[in-house]
């Protein structure tokens, strides 16, 4: 790890009557830190796809080529997400998410000036690549600063970060050409979103903190006296995180985690179908539901903003009418799920079309959202990035590619309805997983009150 990435130690011990008030300030700034850069990393992803039509007419470009670039930033992301957050646990968290911010910004300049297609397609796997550092410190500043009875609050407050970020773009960009016209739709589209993330990026380096005890404070489970530490007992049995490699840490806490795995496993089927639904909206409801385009933009619209409130509530849910167990609220969103898709699929009207996808895109986030909180629990602090890597390797390059490649298989091969059996066996599939991780998340809680072994030299 570079020197510039190494976690930096406070060489001064914030006095005993001022840990409370430092805590408190330190975590709320760590987490609008967080939030700021991960909504930042979306204006610099999520405005490619706002240029896709100029690419087409200005750069002359096919459909098969769009397609192409899009694939290389899903794929690229998706390798990226697992590498990158492993090698966020022996980094500082917040310098490791504003060089990649910063990395993604200079990318996008560069794409501002160019026009050959494989220099293009270049710079397009590049942003997935650095698009890969956002989302492991962003879990690891959580882990490091939130005890797991807040988590799910604080969780879901950072994962609307991406909708937020998403939401921007188009005004974004939309300024960039009021002010640049649409000659230089290149900058406009690129090159002045990257300006915006610059300025994002010191605000991650401005606001983020790292762990506790590098801000001069105690660890979180001695500021927190009811904050019984994972880590604790599983370190007794292993050698201290700081002489380990990320591909130690990874192989130790994560690979033979059947935790890590179960967890892991729920998001690529929620990505299954979230994907299948999402990638195949437009085309079903325009050549299958004979919608409108402008009745299939609403539809749309509903699916991806109905996530929202959703997951502010099934957050604070999960905290205090679940005790910290993430997953009853998956499967009970999955079951749903179930019954919706089959509403989607078979109904005859425009307004039941409407609201069974709506209700579909307000319940599909539950379970990626509280998968992603469940990670934080079922590895220590110190692993909380590879475990993260590992679940967003699987779920973009398995979850999202079936979802999109078999789904597609299946309508060419047997019609729209083999779509639909794929869709369900990944719903089921879902639940089954969600059920071994909260048996899971629940042996975890037993084996807390069971004290570690003494070991002698």
């Amino acid at each position: 790890m570079i020197s510039f990435l190494k976690p930096k130690m406070s060489s001064n011990e914030i006095p005993p009557e001022q840990v409370q008030k430092k805590y408190k300030l330190f975590r709320l700034q760590s987490l609008l830190g967080v939030f700021f850069g991960y909504m930042a990393y979306y204006i610099v992803r999520n405005n490619f796809a706002l240029s896709t039509p100029y690419l087409k007419s200005e750069l002359h470009l096919s459909a098969t080529e769009v397609g192409l670039l899009s694939s290389c930033l899903l794929i690229s992301y998706g390798i990226s997400k697992g590498l990158m957050s492993s090698l966020a646990d022996k980094a500082d968290p917040k310098r490791y998410m504003a060089l990649g911010l910063l990395m993604c910004a200079m990318v996008n300049i560069m794409m501002g000036f160019t026009t050959a297609f494989w220099i293009f397609a270049a710079l397009v796997i590049l942003n997935g690549i650095f698009q890969g550092m956002g989302v492991g410190p962003s879990f690891i500043t959580i882990a490091n600063w939130f005890p797991r009875k807040e988590r799910g609050v604080v969780g879901a407050i950072w994962n609307i970060s991406h909708n937020v970020g998403g939401g921007i773009v188009a005004p974004i960009v939309g300024v960039g050409f009021a002010m640049l016209g649409s000659n230089h739709w290149q900058a406009a589209s690129y090159q002045v979103p990257a300006a915006v993330s610059i300025v994002f990026a010191m605000v991650v380096l401005v606001l983020t903190k790292g762990s506790p005890a590098n801000e001069g404070l105690p660890p979180l489970n001695e500021i927190i006296k009811d904050e019984q530490d994972l880590s604790k007992r599983q370190q007794a049995d292993s050698k201290a995180p700081e002489d380990m490699t990320a591909w130690q840490i990874f192989k130790n806490y994560v690979l033979f985690n059947k935790n890590s795995w179960f967890v892991s496993f729920v998001d690529v089927f929620v990505y299954m179908v979230r994907f299948g639904v999402i990638s195949w909206l437009p085309i079903y409801l325009l050549n299958v539901k004979h919608f409108s385009k402008a009745e299939m933009s609403v539809a749309f619209l509903f699916f991806e903003w109905a996530a929202i409130p959703s997951t502010l509530l099934v957050g604070y849910i999960s905290d205090k009418l679940f005790k910290g167990y993430r997953m009853p609220p998956a499967i009970i969103a999955m079951v749903l799920i179930f019954f919706c898709i089959i509403g989607y699929w078979q109904s005859g009207t425009l307004l039941g079309t409407t609201v069974f996808a709506a209700i579909i895109g307000c319940l599909i986030y539950i379970p990626q959202f509280l998968a992603s909180v469940q990670t934080l629990e079922v590895v220590p602090p110190f692993a909380v990035g590879s475990a993260v890597g590992l679940r967003g390797f699987m779920s973009y390059i398995l979850g999202a590619s079936l979802g999109t490649t078999l789904f597609g298989v299946m309508v060419d091969r047997v019609g729209w309805n083999g779509g639909f059996y794929i869709l369900l066996s990944a719903t089921v599939c879902c639940i089954i997983f969600c059920v071994l991780t909260h048996l899971g998340a629940k042996e975890l809680e037993r084996n807390k009150s069971i004290p570690p072994k003494n070991h002698t030299a």
